[in-house]
This record gives structure tokens, sequence and C-alpha cells, in this order.
């Protein structure tokens, strides 16, 4: 059973934990969460518990009912209680039930199945026609007259060494010193996340996200049946005093988070917050899995974590989805030594050899120049897009929650009381797919803010629904 718990939560979860009743509770959810206890398992015998623990039968009795009227055990009369085997997991079930306008599954589907004449201001990717289509076409013929293999063949356990090899050259360049053996190639910047959770996460485990956060994050967490805790973001990075309450009273076993241009708020991690961050981790025993995938259109680069630290307790993950091609699936894990193997162990149980054919494509891209070019060529339309797009927003009165250096995203705030949700659902009305700030936001005090791709937002129409949207949201109003 999964619960997203806030930092201001905190005190009501100690304070449960400091009687009787709650600390047999805590005990039974620890050994279920780590496995000691496995589902269909049988409980203590409650006289036995009582003995152990040196409580009472009647608190060992409190709290087994308690349990079970939370669903974690069941009793069956005349032989005990047992726990409880888990259904089939439905994320939609297991996350608190949301408005659908700010579901981040459900906008991440309305996105994905919107047709050619859909507006998607609120999606994540970049349109088609900004991608190198004319280099892909050429990339592609070549790749149709390579040998057999590169067109039929599995690729290797690790992922194309060619590639592994570029990639640490990349890495290099941003000051994250990462051998080709210390890199592992994926389908995807979101297999490359499932698969460090899988290495390290047992059902139960805290991670902590940033609030706001990417929205997938959450989604992807709560089907591995993590405890998640946000923690708020500031303009220069998580709220470092928060940071290390979140630390002391949840004990989190990773902290998941962008770098670079972060999302959805397209802040830059500031060096001071970096260096810290890191000394917190260290002191509290955390691993930091640091999100890359919109380093290339970062114009400068901020301080990479996985760079401060020496991969020791960072992994640092990419792709070249939302700068290459979404159709084109390669991304790629960078992380210590000792746990690439069983990393790899994980990608071959899961995915076998991998893309072998992605992999090619992306390399000869990044040989001949061409993806160099072309995100350099996006740096400068997106810095453009983002001007246009706010210069459109302040028009109808919403103001960005800070100015970005680059990327795709502002991160806006509605004016007056007008809730983003209502914004949301009169839009898609209009066939206008928008991204309400409580998508992002595990405490859900995002209401008043919405997430803008200046790269899907050229179209007029855009702003046209949203005026209309905010007006008769604001006449609906009690005066």
């Amino acid at each position: 059973m999964l619960e997203a718990v806030q930092i201001n939560d905190s005190g009501e979860v100690a304070a449960g934990a400091d009687t009787l009743v709650g600390r047999v509770m805590a005990t039974i959810r620890q050994r279920i969460a780590g496995r000691t206890l496995a589902p269909g398992a049988k409980l203590p015998s409650i006289r036995g518990l009582a003995g152990s623990m040196g409580v009472s039968k009647s608190t060992v009795v409190e709290a087994y009912e308690r349990l079970a009227a939370e669903g974690a055990i069941q009793a069956r009369r005349g032989s005990g209680f047992y726990v409880r085997r888990l259904p089939p997991l439905s994320l939609a079930d297991v996350a608190p039930k949301l408005d659908r306008a700010v579901d981040p599954l459900w906008i991440s589907r309305q996105s994905l199945d919107a047709d050619a004449q859909s507006l998607r201001p609120g999606c994540g990717w970049l349109p088609p026609d900004w991608m190198p289509e004319a280099a892909i076409r050429k990339a592609l013929r070549r790749l149709g007259r390579a040998e057999a293999a590169t067109l039929a063949e599995y690729g290797t356990p690790l992922g194309l060494p060619a590639l592994r090899q570029l990639l640490a050259h990349r890495l290099a360049e941003r000051c994250v010193e990462a051998a080709p053996d210390q890199i592992v190639l994926t389908e995807s910047g979101t297999q490359a996340i499932d698969l460090v959770c899988r290495f390290l996460l047992e059902p139960g485990d805290t991670v902590l996200v940033d609030d706001p956060c990417y929205f997938n994050f959450q989604a992807l967490l709560r089907a591995h049946r993590a405890r998640i805790v946000g923690v708020p973001y500031t303009p220069s990075g998580p709220d470092l005093g928060l940071f290390a309450q979140a630390l002391a009273e949840h004990r989190p076993r990773l902290y998941v988070t962008n770098c670079g241009l972060h999302n959805p708020t397209g802040a830059t991690l500031s060096a001071a917050t970096a260096h810290r961050l890191l000394k917190l981790a260290e002191q509290a025993g955390l691993t930091i899995v640091e999100d890359d995938i919109f380093g290339d259109l970062e114009p400068e680069f901020a301080p990479r974590l996985a760079g401060l630290d020496g991969l020791e307790r960072v992994i640092q993950i990419g792709s070249f989805s939302k700068t290459l091609s979404a159709s084109v699936r390669c991304g790629f894990i960078a992380a210590r030594q000792d746990w690439v193997e069983g990393l790899v162990d994980l990608k071959v149980a899961l995915s076998f050899g991998g893309g072998r054919l992605a992999a090619e494509l992306v390399l000869d891209l990044l040989k001949d120049g061409s993806y160099r070019r072309h995100v350099e060529g996006l740096r400068q339309r997106l810095g453009r897009a983002m001007a246009e797009t706010g210069g459109r927003l302040a028009a109808l009165g919403i103001e960005p929650w800070l100015t970005p250096r680059g990327g795709l995203f502002l991160w806006c705030r509605l004016p007056g009381d007008i809730d983003a949700a209502e914004i949301a659902r009169h839009a898609l009305g209009e066939g206008i797919v928008l991204a309400p700030g409580n998508a992002f936001s595990l405490s859900r005090t995002a209401r008043h803010f919405m997430r803008f791709n200046v790269a899907q937002a050229a179209d007029p129409r855009i702003f046209g629904v949203l005026r209309e949207a905010m007006r008769a949201s604001a006449s609906s109003k009690p005066a």
C-alpha cells in the first residue's frame, strides 16, 4: 500500500509511531516492506509478538486490527493474520484520487493520443518539424547499406561500444568523468530510471522528489510501490532546510531530480546548492538520480551533481528522445563501476540485448556533426519562442515564476484565484491539451500554476482559448 507523504505530514506519522500500538504497526509494516513478511505470509502469533516486543496481547490485537482495516493484512478465521496478497497494480488506484484534468497519466495519454489537428502546449517534447528530419533520413539510408548484423542482431549487454565511447567524451565536456564501461545503453530515459529503481529500491522505500517535479517521476515511483516525499523547489534548487528535514524524518533511499534545466520550472541548480546538497546526501547515505535529458538545450552548462560527486552516489541518466527523435528510443545510465553489472543483469532480464539499430542511428548522427549543428539551432529557436510565448502570456496577465536560461518550459502563475485545472478542462473541449500545475505537485499546492511548452505554443488559437477560459472562470466566481 503506497503513501504519498509530504514533509508537513511528518508530525502525524511520528506521533502514531510513538504509541505502543503504533510501534507494533511500524514493525509489521517494516517487515512487509523489507519482504521479511512476503505477500501471503502468516504473521507472528499474538502471544509470540507480544512477548518478543514486550507489549500486552491486547496491544498486538489492536495493531493487527488496524493493519487489517488499512488493507495491509487480513484475518483468517481460526488461522491467524496474513499479509494481504497485492492485487494487480493499477497506478490510477495507487495514486491519490485526482481530478482527471490534473492526473499525470491522463495528461500524458491525451498528449500522446492527440491527432494532428490538436494543439499540445502542455506536452513535454518538441514538434516533429523541429527535429532534424533530413539528417535522420540520410542516416537511415546509410544504415540501410550496413552489414546484416547491424540490421537484425541484438545489441550487446552494455550497448554499442562505439556509442558508449562517444557518450563518455560528451559527458567529460560537462565535467562528468565516466569510462565507457560505466555507461549502460537503454531504450529510453524512462527505462533508465526504471532500471535504477529496480536495482536500488524495495517496495515501501522512501524516495524524495522535487515539488513541483516532472510528473512521470511520480507515476514511475508509484509503479515501484515507493513512498514519495516532496521537497519544495526554489529558483536555485531544492529548499535545503526542508531537504535536510526530510532526510532526518524519512530516511529516503533515493532523490530523483532534473539537472541543468529543471522540469517543470526551468530553474537551474546553483553551484552553492549543488555542493551543500551533495554534503547532505553523503551524511545521510542518500543516492541521487540525476536526469539530464534536457542538457543539450542548455546555453551554458550548470553544475552537474554527477560531475561534482564523481559518480560515487550520483547516477546520471540521459536520452535523445527530446532533442533528436522520440521514435528513436535510445538512452543511457552512467553509474559507479560496481553497480554496472547489476544494472546490466536487470537490462538483460527485461529487454535482452536492447535495440542495436537505434543505437547505430544515434551514433551515426553524433559522428557526422549534424546533431551538434541541430542542437545549436534548437537553442536559438527556443530562445526566440521563449520570448514570443512569454510576451503573449504576459498580455493575458500570466507571469512566469522565473525566466529560464533556456529549454522548453515556462512555469507560470495564472492571475487572481483562477484554477489551472478548470482552465485545462475548458481548453480540452477546444482541442488544446494543457498541463495544470497540480499534476506536477505532490503537495497539491500548484493549483494556480501551469507549465507551457514554448515550442508547442506558436498557434494563436491557444491564447484565444486561454483568454476565453480565464474570462469565464473569473465571471463564475462570487463577487
